[in-house]
């Protein structure tokens, strides 16, 4: 059989720089055999999951960011036309490729496919050599649109997320916390003291330092669904999904020790450079970035250096 290489570079989320994992391949069907098929095909060039359930499947597709989801069509409980609508619907997955894999070969259901969002249609039983090809397509189809996006939603000084796609993050964010009660976490970061910083070496040297400092930031992240964005100037802005008050605190003190590890002198304070934090969480998405940034005045009230939150 014709080996064929697919990308090796896709980005976990739109937006997201890429990580230089395998593509991740979302299999569902409700035969196993169906899935242990396509898994043998796939195994040595993709991180394959499986679902035998709608329900399963977008659990993970909300957990794991698969870049491509192979899709029955006729499954108990939710169907794969109705899990393809939900996908599309969710601006957090509607970037997720999708093919159906049925025993279905009526024009009519190619064409109900197509119109639910998916990318292609392929019939049972299929030709591993052509399943092979359509992945392959789509994957690179998919891996360029995010490059695309890229462009559009990462700050091009620190290589983070920019201040406008944290914003439709956090509104997309905010409604699925409302509809589920989970609830949703906001960290505020500060440079300490960046403008004494800047007057004391110059701004080629504060434009290293912003970059060094979200590169450390970044290291404190560890879900596909984490997000780190510069906010503006010397800020920066974490969101966390399915966060509580505890977590936010956690990932908040992870990034104050990582900027502190650095060990940047900053010879406009006599010492290293340091970041304030401010942190909260809750339900109700619209007031976290001002409860955020509440906390951070009493970070910065209470000496800098250090993480301070607020309950909402």
């Amino acid at each position: 059989m014709m080996q064929i290489t697919l990308p090796d570079r896709l980005p976990l989320q739109p937006g997201q720089p890429p990580s230089g994992r395998r593509p991740r391949l979302l299999v569902v069907d409700d035969q196993p055999v169906n899935i242990q098929a396509l898994h043998r095909v796939f195994a040595s060039d993709c991180q394959v999951l499986m679902a035998t359930d709608g329900a399963r499947a977008l659990q993970l597709c909300r957990e794991r960011q698969p870049d491509l989801v192979l899709l029955d069509v006729q499954m108990p409980g939710m169907s794969g036309h109705e899990l393809c609508a939900e996908l599309k619907a969710d601006p957090l997955l509607r970037a997720i490729a999708v093919i159906f894999v049925t025993s279905q070969d009526h024009p009519d259901d190619e064409t109900r496919g197509l119109d639910a969002g998916a990318a292609d249609f392929i019939s049972k039983p299929f030709n591993p050599t052509v399943v092979r090809a359509r992945v392959r397509t789509q994957l690179t189809l998919k891996a360029q649109a995010d490059l695309l996006r890229e462009l559009a939603f990462v700050d091009g000084l620190t290589g983070v997320h920019n201040r406008r796609h944290f914003d439709e993050r956090l509104q997309a964010e905010s409604r699925r916390s409302q509809r589920s009660r989970a609830p949703l976490a906001v960290a505020l970061a500060d440079v300490d003291h960046f403008k004494r910083y800047n007057d004391a070496l110059g701004h080629l040297a504060g434009d290293d330092c912003l970059r060094r400092v979200a590169a450390a930031l970044r290291t404190c992240l560890r879900r596909p669904t984490d997000l780190l964005a510069r906010y503006g100037g010397e800020e920066f802005v974490c969101l966390l999904p399915d966060t509580d008050l505890a977590g936010a605190i956690g990932v908040a003190q992870c990034m104050e020790d990582a900027v502190r590890a650095l060990a940047l002198p900053h010879p406009g304070i006599d010492g290293c450079v340091t970041i304030s934090l401010g942190a909260t969480a809750g339900t109700q998405g619209s007031g976290l970035v001002e409860a955020a940034d509440r906390a951070l005045y009493l970070a910065k009230a209470a000496g800098r250096g250090r993480v301070s939150w607020v309950e909402t």
